[in-house]
C-alpha cells in the first residue's frame, strides 16, 4: 500500500502513544485500528494467551462480540499455530495457493488468499492476523516490517496491563450456592450458571408455581427436577410429563386420569399424571403444546386445587405443585389465542430462563470431560482421556442444540474413538469432517511449546551444551535453564 511520507512517522508516534492505555481493552481496541489503517487489510483479529485453552482477550476490528466470534470461524488457526511454533511471521499473497497451507482444510474452504500472521512476545503470549487487502494484492514488505514492528511494540504494553487484570482463572461461581441447593447433575461453574441456580435456590422452598424459559436442549428438565429435589415435596414423586409426546386427544386422561368408559379405551379406571403426583411434584414439559382444552383444565387445577378425571362428575383435591417448561414465547402463543391468557399468568408466577451454551462458554470443557466419562461408563468401556484440542474445538463450535447436541456429539465422537482403538477423544472424532489431520493443528499452547523448545535447544547447542553459558545467554538463572530441559525434554 502506498503512503504518504509523512505516514511513518505518524504511526510510530501513533505506537508510543499506545503506551499511555491503563487498560488492555481499550490498548487492543485502539491498537488494532492502528495497523488496519496502516495497512490496508480487510480483516484484522488479535488474541493474547495465558494458561488455558482458549484465549484470555481477542479482539475483531471494527465489530460486536457476535461478529468476533463470525470472525474467528474466518481464521485459519492452523496459519497462526505455524506462526508461534516457528516464531516468525508467515505471510502469503494467497494462502489457497501456498504450499504450506494448501493441504489446510480451513484455508481451502474459507478460500483464504493474503494473509499477513506475526507472534507477539517472545516466547509468544499471542498473535495478530490480518487477512485479505481493502485493495488488490498481498501485503508488501513494508506493511510486514510495521507489523513486526508493532508486534514488539504492543508485546510488553500487553504484558504490562495483563498483569493488573483479575486473573481469569476457572473459578466456580457456583460453590456457594451448591452447598445449599443440591443439584449434581447439573454440571458448570460459570457465571451465568451461578445466577440460574441462586434463582433456583429461591424458588426451591416456596410453593408458587415456576416456569423455566429457555432453547431445547438446555437443561430444563434438570433444573425442574434440581428445584423439587430441594423444596418441601422432596419425599414425594417427581412426575414430569412432555406435553408435545401425547397426543391431543389423550392429554386429558393422560393429566387428570379417566373413569372407566369415559373414552374408547378406558375399560377401568385410569390414574392421571397429577393423582400420580400426589404429594410431591408435576413437572409439565413444553407445557405451550397444551391444547386449549387442556388448558382449561390445568387452570382449574391451579386456582382451585382440585381437578375432575375425564368422565367424573366428583372433584379430586390435587395436593402438587406444578413446575413447568417451555422453549416457545408464551407470551407471543397468548397474542394468537394459542394460549390462555389467564393460564399464562397462573404459570408464569416465577420465570426462570436457562441460558444457551454459547452463553456458558466457560462450563464447555466441565461438560465435554463429564459427558465424556458417563459416555464411557454407560457402555461398559474404560474412560477416555480428552485431548485439549478436543475441548478447544467444541468452545469454538456452535451448539445450537445446546447441552443435548454436545452430549450426542461427545458419544459418538467416543464411538469413533473405540474404533480407532485410540484412548484419547480427538478433536476428528468429535467433528469428523474436519479429518484426523484437524488434529495436526496447534493450540497456541502447544505452539509456544515448541518454540520454547526450539529457542532454548539453540542456545545450548551454540554454547555446546554449557548449561552455565547458554544461562547467561537466555538471561536465565542456571536452575530456572535446568528446570526447563526437564519441563521441555531436552536432551544433548
Amino acid at each position: 500500500m502506498e503512503t504518504a511520507p509523512w505516514a511513518s512517522e505518524h504511526f510510530y508516534r501513533r505506537l508510543l502513544d499506545l503506551g499511555g492505555k491503563r487498560e488492555i481493552e481499550p490498548l487492543l481496541d485502539e491498537a488494532l485500528g492502528l495497523i488496519v489503517e496502516v495497512t490496508g487489510a480487510a480483516m484484522a483479529y488479535l488474541e493474547l494467551h495465558e494458561d488455558g485453552p482458549a484465549p484470555r482477550f481477542w479482539r475483531g476490528h471494527g465489530c460486536t462480540a457476535e461478529d468476533v466470534a463470525s470472525i474467528r470461524e474466518s481464521i485459519s488457526r492452523g496459519i497462526i499455530a505455524r506462526a508461534i511454533a516457528d516464531g516468525q511471521t508467515v505471510e502469503t499473497p494467497s494462502a489457497q495457493a501456498d504450499p504450506r497451507f494448501e493441504s489446510m482444510v480451513s484455508v481451502q474452504s474459507l478460500q483464504i488468499d493474503a494473509v499477513l500472521c506475526t507472534p507477539i512476545g517472545v516466547p509468544p503470549v499471542g498473535v495478530l492476523y490480518l487477512q485479505g487487502r481493502s485493495g488488490e494484492g498481498g501485503f508488501g514488505a513494508e506493511d510486514r516490517a510495521r507489523v513486526e514492528l508493532f508486534a514488539r511494540q504492543l508485546a510488553p504494553l500487553a504484558d504490562r496491563l495483563l498483569d493488573r487484570e483479575p486473573a481469569r482463572e476457572r473459578v466456580d461461581h457456583t460453590r456457594e450456592i451448591r452447598r445449599r441447593f443440591r443439584c449434581d447433575e447439573i454440571i458448570g461453574r460459570s457465571r451465568a450458571l451461578a445466577a440460574v441456580l441462586g434463582e433456583a435456590a429461591h424458588a426451591a422452598p416456596l410453593s408458587v408455581s415456576v416456569l423455566i424459559t429457555g432453547r431445547p436442549g438446555t437443561g430444563k428438565s434438570m433444573l425442574a427436577r434440581a428445584i423439587a429435589q430441594n423444596g418441601k415435596r422432596a419425599s414425594g414423586p417427581f412426575v414430569a410429563i412432555s406435553c408435545a409426546a401425547i397426543p391431543e386427544t389423550l392429554m386429558e386422561s393422560e393429566l387428570f386420569g379417566a373413569e372407566r368408559g369415559a373414552h374408547s379405551t378406558a375399560t377401568r379406571r385410569v390414574l392421571g399424571k397429577v393423582a400420580a403426583a400426589a404429594g410431591g411434584t408435576l413437572f409439565l414439559d413444553e407445557v405451550g403444546e397444551l391444547a386449549l382444552a387442556a388448558q382449561a383444565k390445568l387452570l382449574q387445577l391451579l386456582q382451585e386445587r382440585q381437578f375432575y378425571p375425564l368422565g367424573g362428575t366428583t372433584p379430586v383435591a390435587a395436593d402438587v405443585r406444578v413446575i413447568s417448561a417451555t422453549n416457545v414465547d408464551l407470551k407471543a402463543c397468548v397474542a394468537l389465542r394459542t394460549f390462555r391468557e389467564d393460564l399464562y399468568y397462573r404459570l408464569h408466577v416465577l420465570p426462570i430462563e436457562m441460558p444457551a451454551l454459547e452463553q456458558r462458554c466457560d462450563d464447555i470443557p466441565d461438560l465435554v470431560e463429564f459427558f465424556c466419562a458417563k459416555a464411557c461408563e454407560r457402555n461398559g468401556l474404560p474412560v477416555l482421556r480428552v485431548a485439549r484440542r478436543t475441548v478447544h474445538a467444541c468452545q469454538e463450535a456452535t451448539w445450537g442444540g445446546n447441552l443435548r447436541e454436545l452430549s450426542n456429539a461427545i458419544e459418538a465422537g467416543m464411538v469413533r474413538a473405540r474404533m480407532e482403538d485410540s484412548d484419547t477423544l480427538q478433536a476428528h472424532h468429535v467433528f469428523p469432517r474436519m479429518g484426523a489431520a484437524a488434529d495436526d493443528l496447534m493450540t497456541l499452547q502447544e505452539a509456544v511449546r515448541l518454540f520454547k523448545r526450539r529457542f532454548v535447544r539453540e542456545a545450548l547447542e551454540r554454547r555446546e551444551w554449557n548449561v552455565r553459558q547458554a544461562a547467561q545467554d537466555l538471561d536465565l538463572a542456571r536452575g530456572h535453564l535446568y528446570h526447563l530441559i526437564a519441563e521441555l525434554d531436552l536432551k544433548r
